[in-house]
């Protein structure tokens, strides 16, 4: 099969799915990065999955500490502000920047609170819920990390930000 054919990129650019902000804490401190591949995979116990490249600094973080934050936008200008400051790398140089521009802080401009385990919320999300990895699959040029829920709380009920809402494709 050929990668590069248009026609399946095309199909698989138009696939709808939710923007999220997934939480994270390390050495660096915390972390939140954007997370787009993430769905409910079991009622019983409680699992997502959020697929994550494979040289993130997020997935750096989430195997050393085991946990996870997923932070909910809402639709609407707020959530597609907030998003954007996180679809950037940790580190310049992954994207081709020069190495010399270092890392970003993405979460220094948005007031959080840390979770139980250390990991960011975000005033701003409409939802969270906290995640302890049990399990990482390696699935091409991503990690799928299979989280248990933890923790969560619905702050308000507003429509998530989706890809269908912001015209976006891939975001990381």
């Amino acid at each position: 099969m050929n990668d590069n054919n248009r026609e399946i990129v095309e199909v698989m650019e138009c696939m709808p799915y939710g923007l999220y902000i997934v939480g994270s804490t390390g050495e660096g401190g915390p972390n939140g990065m954007m997370g787009d591949w993430v769905t409910q995979v079991s009622f019983k116990p409680r699992l997502i999955s959020a697929a994550i490249e494979i040289d993130a600094h997020t997935l750096a973080n989430i195997r050393a500490t085991g946990n996870f934050t997923l932070n909910f936008l809402s639709e609407g200008l707020e959530g597609m502000n907030l998003a954007r400051q996180f679809a950037a790398p940790y580190k310049a140089s992954k994207i081709g920047g020069p190495a010399a521009l270092g890392v970003r802080s993405k979460l220094a401009p948005n007031a959080y609170r840390s979770s139980r385990e250390g990991c960011p919320i975000l005033h701003a999300a409409m939802a969270w819920l906290e995640c302890r990895a049990i399990q990482f699959v390696p699935v091409g040029d991503h990690t799928l990390v299979i989280g248990q829920v933890t923790d969560g709380e619905m702050k308000s009920e507003r429509t998530p930000l989706t890809s269908s809402y912001t015209g976006w494709t891939y975001s990381g």
